[in-house]
Formats: structure tokens, C-alpha cells, sequence
């Protein structure tokens, strides 16, 4: 089978952007649907925000969103790879991951649609369990249908299954006393989510126990959160509100 030209690939159009509560890479669930308390919004951009256009979306439980890569640190594809499930030091074809350094920056996730909302100049898809970077440019969406994507005799090779033991979580008298001023179930919204990421572990994979006071922060929402892993789990030393970031 001949390989199409440049000039005969189609260039892609985004249908919408994503909103969501990740502000950065660092933190993001590495598979979708494992943190349901991750959310985002998936906000249609002109001329696919018609109500038409996602008539009969509401029946479905679950969606497919494609997305692009859009904020990597280093552009452009590599033959291998290092999973972080496999330690971060063995290699493997990047045809066998789901890194996002790929030769078309295209992800894909399994997300819940929570909802669908009509604002006045919006259309907005309510999403949980989302594993995607806000201002993520969405390419496409499609239904999940059961009997045909979940597929019971499937293997999934060196992920055959879900991550090891979680971790503990606990909280410094600062981040304790930031939580106790917040309103509403703001606190518990935050804690499950801050919770949800610690117990598995979101540092590079190749880090070890000799690293383990080193400090981490992740934005989350409107929040800064710094932590460490010590002998018995993570310990959330600070939560603060986050300051804006600048984009070029």
C-alpha cells in the first residue's frame, strides 16, 4: 500500500477545546477513567456548538475523545520509548505505548459524559474520569457502544493490570488549615481529587527511596498543591491558590 503524499493528508480542524482541572502536565492520571473525580469540560467550538449536532449523544454513558498532544516539551516522534510502568528505563516500540511523543500527536481517552449543557453562546459536554491537559484542541468525539469497544478476552501485554498498592495520604497542619477555610464542599471536591492522584503515585518512575523527601507541586484547578513521599506514603505539606500562568 502506497503512503500518501504530504500534500494528500488532510489537515484536521478541532471541533473544541477542553477545560479541565489539570493546569499542568505533571499529575495527569496516566489512563483515562481511573480518577473519576477528574474533571473537565469539553467546550464545541463555531461551527460544531449546534444542538443538532450531539442529538442522541445523551443516551451514551461513556465517550471517545481524540485529541492532540499539544504541549509537548520536546516536538516530534521516537521509535522508542520508556513507559513509566515499566520503571522509566526499559525501551519499548512507541507503537506498543500510549506516549504522547508519537508521529502524530493524537491521544485518546474513555471518558464518562457527566452531562450536556446549553449556555447562551455555548455548548458545553460535561466529562469525568478525564486524564487530559486544559486547552487540550479535541479533533473528534464518538460514543462509546459496550458490545462492540469492551472486549472481555483482550490482553494488554506488560499492562495487563492496573497500578501496585496505592499509597497513603496525609496533610501538614498548612494544608489542613487551608483546607478548613474553604466554603461549601469545596475541601472535599479538592481532597478527593488531590487524594485520588497521590494513591498512585505520580512521580517519574525513576525515582527512588533515595529521592523520596524531594517536594512536588501540581496545579489542580485554581490550586497549588505541594507534597513528598516518605517511608509510609505522601504527606501534602501546602495547598494555596495558584497564580494565573502567563502563555506566549
Amino acid at each position: 500500500m502506497d503512503v500518501p503524499s504530504a500534500d494528500a493528508v488532510c489537515c484536521f480542524r478541532p471541533i473544541g477545546r477542553i477545560h479541565s482541572c489539570f493546569k499542568e502536565k505533571f499529575g495527569i492520571p496516566r489512563q483515562s477513567g481511573l480518577i473519576p473525580e477528574a474533571e473537565a469540560t469539553l467546550e464545541l467550538l463555531s461551527p460544531f456548538d449546534r444542538d443538532e449536532a450531539v442529538r442522541g449523544l445523551e443516551g451514551f454513558s461513556h465517550l471517545w475523545v481524540l485529541f492532540l498532544f499539544h504541549a509537548q516539551d520536546a516536538p516530534g516522534w521516537r521509535p522508542t520509548v520508556r513507559p513509566p510502568r515499566l520503571g522509566g528505563n526499559r525501551r519499548i516500540g512507541v507503537f506498543a505505548s500510549r506516549s504522547p511523543f508519537r508521529p502524530n500527536p493524537i491521544g485518546l481517552s474513555a471518558v464518562r459524559l457527566a452531562g450536556i449543557v446549553r449556555e447562551p453562546r455555548r455548548l458545553l459536554l460535561q466529562l469525568q474520569g478525564v486524564d487530559i491537559l486544559d486547552g487540550t484542541p479535541v479533533l473528534d468525539i464518538k460514543p462509546y457502544v459496550p458490545y462492540a469497544d469492551r472486549i472481555p478476552d483482550a490482553h494488554g501485554g506488560f499492562a495487563e493490570t492496573p497500578p501496585g498498592a496505592p499509597l497513603s495520604v496525609q496533610y501538614a497542619p498548612p494544608a489542613t488549615a487551608f483546607l478548613a477555610s474553604l466554603s461549601g464542599g469545596e475541601a472535599g471536591r479538592l481532597c478527593a481529587l488531590v487524594e485520588r492522584i497521590l494513591v498512585q503515585d505520580p512521580r517519574p518512575a525513576y525515582l527512588d527511596g533515595a529521592r523520596a523527601q524531594r517536594q512536588f507541586g501540581m496545579r489542580l484547578f485554581d490550586y497549588e498543591v505541594r507534597w513528598y513521599r516518605d517511608a509510609t506514603g505522601a504527606v501534602v505539606t501546602r495547598i494555596a491558590l495558584s497564580s494565573p500562568v502567563r502563555r506566549g
